[in-house]
């Protein structure tokens, strides 16, 4: 599936976030309403990984996947982004954490890609990568492929409300609070606040939440199940490596 003329190509996306590292986790945080903590929670709460595990993060930004789930569950975990400056962010953080730092190695990498062997590691956890990708069903499937049979996988991705109303207010929000408010933070913000609401938009016109649980089904996971969360804001995908 092609990248429609009006996306911005991987390289372009690459560039926009490049700036964004330094406020990232506290930025995520305000512009969401505190949400997208509470869904990345969610997410790692369906790995259900042993302490013994080892577990591939995908499009980890700065980190903070990673961390939760060495956090909750003691497990080793790998940590892959493409961008070398939400890495570095990664990075700084484990700096000031020797502890983390020896359960959490980072690599740079991309999805559709991946510098791993088949069914390398016991579960994945990905974090609003579909949007970025050209063809998101050859990116689950290689993600599947890493994952050991009977292994977790899990994501996090912003999702359209399906309710008119609350899909009122959030074009609302997105169309106009969103990029105000990303300017108070910084430039960045701000071209990032734009962007957002017609990048999520464009993916439920692509695929919406069924046909993404199709995807999942079509590269071998099982049990695929979804937890819509903030009256649609966001969505919890998981399921079992087959």
């Amino acid at each position: 599936m092609a990248i429609p003329a009006n996306r911005p190509t991987k390289q372009e996306t690459l560039h926009l976030f490049a700036g964004l590292p330094r406020r990232y986790d506290v930025a995520g945080a305000v512009l969401s309403f505190g949400q997208d903590p509470r869904w990345r929670r969610a997410m790692v709460a369906e790995v259900a990984a042993d302490r013994g595990d080892r577990v591939l993060d995908v499009a980890t930004g700065t980190g903070m996947v990673a961390a939760q789930l060495v956090r909750r569950y003691g497990c080793a975990v790998v940590g892959l982004d493409q961008s070398p400056e939400m890495l570095s962010g990664a990075q700084a953080k484990l700096d000031r954490d020797p502890p983390l730092a020896t359960r959490i190695e980072l690599v740079r990498g991309e999805a559709e890609s991946l510098p791993f062997a088949d069914r390398e590691f016991d579960h994945l956890t990905f974090t609003y990568l579909l949007r970025y990708v050209e063809d998101p069903a050859a990116t689950v499937r290689e993600l599947a492929r890493v994952v050991k049979a009977g292994g977790r996988i899990a994501s996090v991705e912003f999702m359209l409300p399906p309710s008119r109303l609350a899909r009122s207010l959030w074009r609302l929000y997105t169309g106009a609070a969103m990029p105000a408010i990303g300017r108070l933070i910084s430039r960045d913000w701000y071209e990032v606040g734009r962007f957002l609401g017609p990048s999520i938009a464009d993916l439920y016109g692509r695929l919406p939440l069924e046909s993404q649980l199709e995807l999942w089904r079509a590269a071998g996971v099982a049990d695929v199940r979804a937890r819509v969360m903030s009256f649609g804001g966001g969505v919890v995908i998981w399921g079992t490596r087959g």
